[in-house]
């Protein structure tokens, strides 16, 4: 006679139904196939399980006395970041991300592992919080879920949830900035940490030429800043910066675009010509049959998703989906040999709702033949540098595409396509900002503000671009009052037209 489930097998499914959608989305991210990110996914929450099992076994954990652990997703996603390490220790490199082979043989993955004191402050200021507020946190800031659906998860009273949220906010910050004052120092970093603690503290407090020199060379100091700074929308990104490290911000727009995409399939079940309901498989079949009228309502429910979607900690009683139900592709794979079996059959990454269809980080591998390929990836040019690179940057021809991704009460998230008639060396794209809105935080470029004027640089990988080709970076930002689109581009010094 078979062996009954035990109570922790049953749980141990419920985490793998929960949470497999964000383990695989990462996965993908770090891999060059969906082959290699299924194979990575399923070893990663094995390893995941392995260690929630052996903190909950710890004498301490028995005694009532909380064992420093990760919540449920971050932990699983920091499980993929150690299990891609071992592939490349072990000669599997080939099958990772190439940008995130370069990253596991450098400093910056080091720390992620190295002393606790020196690894970044997100981490260890989400590991310092009672779990269940770190998972509140960690839902609602990274995972974009309605707050209704994060606070049903949690067992929160929706109607008290912004106000626990916002708790747990300060909480998270006050952490952070014990363990920054704990980081071993300069005399330069200790002089500017409490003008940081204060400056931090207030949306319209403006930060010091001095200090804002600082943080522009100061990896550890920049990083809390980014933890302590809890308006202007930058949180998301210092946690999954923070704590995932390698495609941090690449993880974090495939999270909202999947929530994007959820809350956008809420309409009614297919019914057929005598308006009964459609059984799953007739649903299907009536879809793919009607292809291009599914699309054209998935892209204006989209539209309309994307217009009322809470960001941050927004109450989201008025919008979305009140369902606790985590953002999940279309099925979920047989449990890992050491948990309880399931009889569902795994997705492909690209199958995912936040799979191969969102960027990855530069670098990607090359999909196969019998997947599609993922968009650009941010930062990179799309065509290979051509005969121009002996030239030194001049004024171009150009256009850009100004695109609004996301929007929440004080921040947004945006990005820049701009595509070069003639080729460049490198690059250096100016606009104007027309309500005085500032920038937060910029990948796969760097920037600086003199009031509304801006002006960006090429990173080092994406400085070449050849004629005919495009350039892409994106940032987070803070606005008050209106949110207009820039104006005045200029592709190194010369004008360029807005598509």
């Amino acid at each position: 006679m078979p062996d009954l489930p035990t109570p922790r097998d049953a749980a141990e499914a419920a985490l793998f139904s929960e949470c497999w959608d964000a383990v695989l989305s990462y996965a993908d991210l770090c891999t060059s196939g969906s082959t290699a990110a299924n194979q990575l996914a399923r070893e990663a929450f094995a390893l995941g399980i392995r260690e929630a099992r052996a903190a909950e076994d710890d004498p301490r954990h028995s005694a009532g006395r909380r064992s420093s652990r990760l919540p449920r997703i971050p932990l699983l996603l920091t499980a993929v970041r150690t299990t891609a390490a071992a592939w490349e220790a072990e000669g599997q490199g080939h099958k990772l991300d190439p940008d995130l082979r370069l990253w596991l043989n450098s400093d910056k993955a080091a720390r992620y592992v190295g002393p606790p004191l020196l690894r970044p402050v997100a981490l260890r200021g989400l590991r310092d919080m009672q779990e269940a507020d770190a998972a509140l946190l960690w839902l609602a800031e990274v995972e974009a879920l309605p707050l209704r659906a994060v606070a049903r998860r949690q067992g929160l009273d929706p109607m008290a949830a912004m106000e626990e949220l916002n708790q747990v906010r300060g909480l998270f910050r006050d952490r952070c900035h014990r363990n920054h004052l704990d980081v071993p120092m300069d005399a330069e970093c200790r002089s500017y940490v409490r003008l940081l603690d204060a400056v931090t503290r207030s949306p319209a407090a403006d930060t010091p030429d001095d200090l804002s020199r600082h943080l522009a060379t100061c990896v550890e100091c920049a990083e809390a800043a980014a933890c302590l700074r809890l308006h202007g929308g930058g949180l998301p990104a210092a946690l999954a910066g923070g704590v995932i490290g390698w495609g941090g911000l690449a993880y974090l727009e495939r999270r909202r675009r999947a929530a994007e995409v959820r809350m956008g399939a809420g309409r009614p079940p297919a019914v057929d010509a005598d308006g009964e309901p459609l059984d799953a498989a007739a649903g299907r079949a009536r879809a793919l049959r009607n292809g291009l009228l599914v699309a054209a309502v998935l892209v204006s429910g989209l539209a309309l998703a994307v217009s009322l979607m809470p960001f941050g900690g927004s109450d989201d009683s008025a919008h979305g989906p009140a369902d606790g139900t985590p953002v999940a592709g279309p099925g979920i794979p047989a449990l890992p040999t050491d948990l309880p079996a399931s009889s569902s059959n795994p997705p492909t990454a690209g199958s995912s709702a936040s799979g191969s269809g969102s960027p990855k980080p530069s670098g990607s591998g090359s999909p196969s033949a019998t997947e599609k390929p993922d968009p650009e990836p941010q930062g990179t040019s799309s065509a290979t540098a051509g005969p121009g690179a002996g030239e030194s940057p001049g004024a171009a021809a150009c256009e850009v595409r100004y695109e609004l991704v996301n929007q929440w009460p004080d921040g947004f998230q945006a990005t820049v396509t701009v595509t070069t008639v003639d080729a460049v060396d490198s690059w250096s794209v100016g606009w104007t900002f027309p309500d005085g809105q500032k920038v937060d935080q910029m990948w796969d470029a760097s920037f600086s503000q003199n009031g509304s004027r801006l002006t960006v640089a090429s990173a080092d990988y994406n400085k070449k671009v050849a004629a005919g080709g495009s350039l892409t970076f994106g940032f987070l930002g803070s606005w008050q009052a209106k949110n207009a689109p820039p104006r005045d581009f200029t592709l190194n010094g010369g004008s360029c037209t807005a598509s």
